[in-house]
This record gives structure tokens, C-alpha cells and sequence, in this order.
């Protein structure tokens, strides 16, 4: 269990904002952060890390403080047990993907952990290979495996993979999946990316100029309370066909494209890029813009 409760004044570059957290996350969770720029998801994230000081307030982890301002107890990033995973990789130029991973399990690296992390996110085959010879996609695995090779118990992740395409980016949520459940981590995910947020988080935490405004699952955020059905898919709007007096909206879930044929009140404002869910009712496929 993570309870955070602080406060702490920001500068940002559309002014300054006053950042209250009240948040209480269960053991085993992936929850997303979620709202616009600079309304204090990142500094939300560094924080628990240990890489921001608050002004006032407590951060207790399962049952240990690990900060307390009157107190004066402020635990060390080292002494918190989590792996941070960024937007940028953050890898070191100079070091190999193994290189890598060991320098992140510090004095005490496992070859056996890092041999079996490498197994898990396909990185054997790279591990002599600098971080400049990388793709994208690459690179955020040997950031996720380097974040795990601490053994956290906390995995944050800010965005990171945001600058993925579709394929790849699909790819790296299966992996997050895997290590969250296979390492019992507790997670907090920021992401702007609806069909992202669905697919992955048990919570959605929303905040606005710095505070939590709500809490809830997406399906209560981002949809209508009264969808209901055998099945729910979140895609990606890459095509809409008109036959007749139809249209025929083609959506990109995960790798595969759904075809869905639907009215023209129905797909409304609808356009090529918007996020969707895609459920059923009365036993046809029927489509909802998120967001």
C-alpha cells in the first residue's frame, strides 16, 4: 500500500502550481496518471521516487515512512525500492544492454536476474550492442529491464512509450503486463493514450493544476456507464468507407484491423486518429470516441 500524502509548490513553464496529493494506491495495482501537461503527473512520479523533495506531508510504503516532513525522515532514491523508467531511455551511451542492466543492480547484480529479464523482454540476442545501434522500441526494453534488475517493488513509468509506434508500443504493453504480474510490482503508469490506459490499468488516477480530481476505472472516466456487452476493444480510427448509405469505420486494435459498419449519426464528428472503444449491443459491434 502507497499513501501520499504531500504538498509542494512547482515552478512550471505556464507558471507556478501548487501540488497536493492525496493518494492511496493498493499493493499489486497498475494505476495510470492521467490529464494535461504540466499539471503535476511527473513530478507526482519523482516524488515517490525520492528524486523531488515536498514541502509538507508523509509518503508511507507499506508500512514504512518513507518521508515525513516534520520528521525530518526523507529516505534516499537507493533505500526505496523502485525502478523509474523514462521517456528518454536514460540508458548510458557507453555501456552495453548488458552493461547496462548490470550497472543498474548496482554492487549486488544477479547475472541469473539479469539473464532471465533479458530472456523476458527478448534482449539477449542485443547485449553487446551499444545503445546507439537501438531502435526505440529497443532501447524502452533495456529501460524496463534495467528498472527490474533492482528488484523494485514500485515500477514507475512516465510515458514511456509515447514516442513508439502502434506495432512496437503494443508489443511493450505486453511486456509491462508480464513483469507487473510475474514480479508482484505495484505500478503507476502516466500516459495520454486511452487505448494504452484501458488496456493496462486497474485505476485511472485524473488531476488538474496539480490535485486529484477523480479516481475510477477508464471505463467509468472515459466511456458510458451504461456500455455493456460480451466484448470491449480499444483502437485506433485508421480508415472511414462510405458504401451507400453506410459507412464502414476500419479500426486498428492492437495488429488487427476491425471493420465496423455503422450510420452516419452514429460516427458523427468521428474522425481518422480519434481513440474508440469498440463493444457490442444487441449482438452488433458498435463503436464510442473516447476522450
Amino acid at each position: 500500500m502507497i499513501g501520499c500524502r504531500v504538498e509542494k509548490d512547482l515552478n512550471a513553464s505556464g507558471g507556478g502550481i501548487h501540488l497536493s496529493l492525496n493518494l492511496d494506491i493498493p499493493k499489486g495495482a497498475l494505476v495510470t496518471l492521467y490529464g494535461k501537461s504540466g499539471v503535476g503527473k511527473t513530478s507526482a512520479l519523482r516524488i515517490l521516487a525520492g528524486l523531488l523533495t515536498p514541502d509538507t506531508g508523509t509518503i508511507v510504503v507499506n508500512g514504512k515512512v518513507w518521508f515525513d516532513a516534520e520528521k525530518k525522515i526523507n529516505l534516499k532514491p537507493q533505500q526505496r525500492k523502485i525502478g523509474f523508467v523514462f521517456q528518454d531511455y536514460a540508458l548510458f551511451p557507453n555501456m552495453t544492454v548488458r552493461q547496462n542492466l548490470e550497472y543498474g543492480g548496482g554492487r549486488q547484480s544477479d547475472p541469473l536476474l539479469v539473464d532471465s529479464l533479458m530472456d523476458m523482454v527478448a534482449l539477449k540476442d542485443l547485449q553487446g550492442r551499444l545503445p546507439a545501434t537501438l531502435s526505440g522500441g529497443q532501447k524502452q526494453r533495456v529501460a524496463l529491464a534495467r528498472a527490474l534488475v533492482q528488484k523494485p517493488d514500485i515500477l514507475l513509468l512516465d510515458e514511456p512509450l509515447s514516442a513508439l509506434d502502434m506495432g512496437i508500443r503494443a508489443k511493450l504493453q505486453d511486456d509491462i503486463l508480464r513483469v507487473h504480474r510475474e514480479f508482484g510490482l505495484t505500478t503507476l503508469l502516466i500516459s495520454h493514450n486511452l487505448g494504452e490506459i484501458y488496456r493496462l490499468s486497474d485505476r485511472v488516477i485524473m488531476m488538474e493544476g496539480g490535485k486529484v480530481v477523480k479516481e475510477a476505472t477508464a471505463d467509468e472516466l472515459f466511456a458510458d456507464r451504461d456500455i455493456s456487452g460480451k466484448f470491449k476493444f480499444t483502437g485506433e480510427v485508421v480508415r472511414i468507407e462510405e458504401a451507400e448509405i453506410l459507412f464502414i469505420v476500419h479500426v486498428l486494435i492492437q495488429n488487427q484491423v476491425v471493420k465496423v459498419v455503422s450510420r452516419a449519426s452514429e460516427i458523427e464528428g468521428l474522425q481518422i486518429g480519434d481513440t474508440v472503444l469498440v463493444a457490442s449491443k444487441a449482438f452488433n459491434p458498435v463503436l464510442y470516441k473516447l476522450g
